[in-house]
């Protein structure tokens, strides 16, 4: 019988596709895990030579390769044993169903045709060689900021008043290249980015170990280096005095902008450390795949609350514009809002049934610009659900059940009247917050990872596994 032996793999090309089917999957965490304990990036592959879905192929190739094997003699000729369906085992029952699934599902998807964005409305980015995980605007000035696993992050110059294919003649842009100390070597994805609070510095977090701030016409200021693992969460406190970051290896640091110099290392959980956020100028909030949620304040040796009951890895956290709210999402489906001053959770929100991703505040509500308006919290699920939660209330107000696949981002427009969400369904939707009605659709060519409102609340932007970075211009 024939062998494998053709078809061999090294480990490290095995561990590539099994790192790009998690990305593929988007299981983001995981991959940047599994990457850095496997070394994978180390490895000299070239990821733009690496179509999607090859881990898939592979194992599909090799099972039909196994199933003829087995029914093939030594001489060639057919095994014939009487069976019906040899090659059953090849098509699950949950690929079988997939047809009537989505014939289903299509009275509902062209109740959409008439909002979808038209194609004059759109600007679409081009030029980064892998997928983008993360975009940012800058909070003063008309630049997107974009993070890729092309080892390089991008400012985009975004005309405020052109759209469509004019404005992608008119973009321009700067290249941030992620290398090493060395200089020889690239740094692999950028996982995370954070502009300052007045728009001149950008601060961009990689998968090396590194956070890097430049400036916004994209030279580098400083690099800071102190992390031993991947950087997956940076923040910028609101005067800018210290940049926060977040890193596979447990800990947090809080960084002085100024000198580049560490103030302070935080070491208070068990595993690698999913998120942070700043509470005020000197106090701030991490999470963990430990399942543990800390607040912390520079200083202070010990933490200043821990905050415990989520029964698997959180994912995200956020304070409310008052910062006496915390709200947390976990992989064990909940979101829950937290305060300081007791230890049970305010609100336990428990209507998802798979992984919450992420969430949201909106910008409404005391602390805000619109303080007459009730304060919300977006919750975004693997469950291909958006729920909007009422949070002086504690209830579930809109479910936004459009999306067909998990949903990895969402984000309130400015004043708070629109949410807009991306999902691997190739999706961004734009809803009302009012009556909770889908508004606008843009159908891309791959899954998103993130989705961002400028600062004047008249442009979405959003990030695709497919490189590249689509613009909807909302003005009527």
């Amino acid at each position: 019988k024939k062998s494998f032996a053709s078809m061999s793999l090294t480990s490290d090309e095995l561990n590539y596709l099994i790192y790009r089917y998690l990305l593929e999957s988007g299981y983001t965490h995981t991959a940047f895990s599994f990457a850095h304990e496997s070394l994978v990036t180390k490895a000299n592959i070239n990821g733009a030579d690496v179509p999607p879905g090859s881990l898939i192929s592979f194992v599909q190739k090799g099972m039909l390769y196994v199933e003829i094997e087995q029914h093939i003699n030594d001489d060639g000729s057919i095994i014939d044993d009487g069976g019906d369906d040899k090659l059953s085992i090849l098509v699950p029952s949950h690929v079988q169903n997939r047809d009537n699934e989505e014939k289903e599902e299509a009275p509902e998807a062209m109740d959409e045709d008439g909002l979808e964005v038209e194609t004059t409305k759109v600007t679409t980015l081009t030029g980064h060689e892998n997928e983008v995980f993360t975009v940012a605007w800058n909070p003063t000035k008309s630049l997107l900021a974009s993070g890729s696993g092309d080892s390089s992050a991008r400012i985009w110059h975004v005309p405020t008043s052109d759209s469509g294919s004019e404005a992608e003649r008119n973009t321009q842009w700067h290249v941030l290249e992620h290398s090493n100390a060395q200089g020889n070597e690239k740094a692999k994805d950028v996982t995370t980015l954070d502009w300052n609070s007045d728009g001149s510095l950008l601060a961009t977090g990689s998968y090396d170990g590194h956070a890097r701030i430049w400036n916004d016409q994209g030279k580098l200021v400083m690099t800071l280096m102190r992390h031993k693992g991947p950087v997956f969460s940076l923040k910028w406190n609101r005067t800018g005095s210290y940049l926060l970051s977040g890193s596979v290896d447990k800990t947090a640091i809080v960084w002085d902008t100024k000198t580049g110099d560490v103030v302070q290392q935080f070491a208070f959980h068990q595993a690698p450390t999913l998120d942070v956020d700043w509470r005020n100028s000197n106090s701030f909030a991490t999470c963990s795949t430990d399942k543990m949620i800390f607040v912390c304040k520079i200083g202070e040796e010990s933490f200043v609350k821990k905050f415990v009951g989520h029964n698997d890895e959180v994912n995200a956290i956020k304070w409310d514009p008052t910062g006496t709210m915390l709200a947390s999402c976990s992989d064990d489906s909940t979101a829950k809002i937290w305060s300081v001053k007791q230890d049970e959770p305010l609100h336990d929100f428990r209507l998802h049934t798979k992984e919450i991703y992420t969430l949201k505040w909106s910008p409404t509500g005391p602390g805000t610009k619109n303080p007459n308006k009730p304060p919300l919290l977006a919750t975004a699920s693997f469950d291909s659900k958006v729920r909007i939660w009422d949070v002086e209330k504690g209830e579930c107000i809109f479910v936004l059940s459009k999306h067909t696949e998990p949903v990895y981002s969402v984000a309130f427009n400015p004043t708070g009247d629109y949410v807009a969400s991306g999902s691997f369904d190739k999706c961004l939707h734009v809803w009302s917050v009012k009556d909770g009605s889908l508004v606008k659709t843009l159908r891309g060519n791959s899954g998103i990872f993130e989705v961002a409102w400028n600062h004047a609340g008249d442009k979405v932007a959003a990030c695709f596994f497919s490189k590249e970075v689509m613009i909807i211009d909302m003005k009527v």
